[in-house]
């Protein structure tokens, strides 16, 4: 799916300022996409030329008017169409792993102090998911939270348990280059 698509799925919640919208896809959409200002205010305009959202402005004491966006009646139905489609194979974004990829160039003693960084960001980023989970207002949004968490604790299972993989292999280059 694309900035556009979620754009509009987040419209289906109920009406939203752009600035709602980049905190549902921090807040909600984090555990399955990321996006940014530079990337929603354009699929915005897009959606809104499209007439797939209309925008208002609504006034604010000492502050410039704030636009409003709620979705159209064409913008629900292409939406469900989008969404009635298979999804695409998930692709993974991981700078974690991609760190890890890459360790066998960092010094020995930086490779599990890498491992238990990423290990404890995981373990945080479960407990504010679980913190949140309950407050989530359908049972789509629990089950989504709920495989943000077990995916990550997956994760730091895998990590513990293999981690000797890296860690030995970086003591055994290092005793051969010694």
């Amino acid at each position: 799916m694309d900035v556009r698509t979620l754009c509009l799925g987040i419209l289906t919640f109920g009406d939203s300022t752009g600035y709602e919208i980049k905190k549902a896809f921090e807040g909600r959409l984090s555990l399955a996409y990321g996006a940014g200002f530079g990337s929603i205010y354009p699929a915005l305009n897009k959606l809104t030329k499209d007439g797939f959202v209309l925008c208002r402005a609504e006034a604010q004491s000492k502050r410039p008017d704030k636009k409003v966006y709620s979705i159209t009646k064409a913008g629900n139905e292409f939406f469900l169409e989008q969404i009635k489609k298979t999804p695409a194979a998930d692709k993974y974004r991981s700078e974690a792993l991609t760190t890890l990829m890459f360790s066998h160039l960092l010094p020995a003693s930086n490779v599990s102090s890498v491992v238990n960084e990423i290990i404890s960001n995981y373990d945080q980023n479960i407990k504010s998911l679980s913190e949140g989970c309950d407050m989530r207002q359908s049972q789509s949004e629990k089950f989504l939270c709920g495989f943000g968490i077990a995916v990550r604790q997956a994760a730091i299972d895998y990590m513990q348990e293999n981690r000797d993989m890296i860690e030995t292999e970086m003591l055994a280059e290092q005793r051969t280059a010694s």
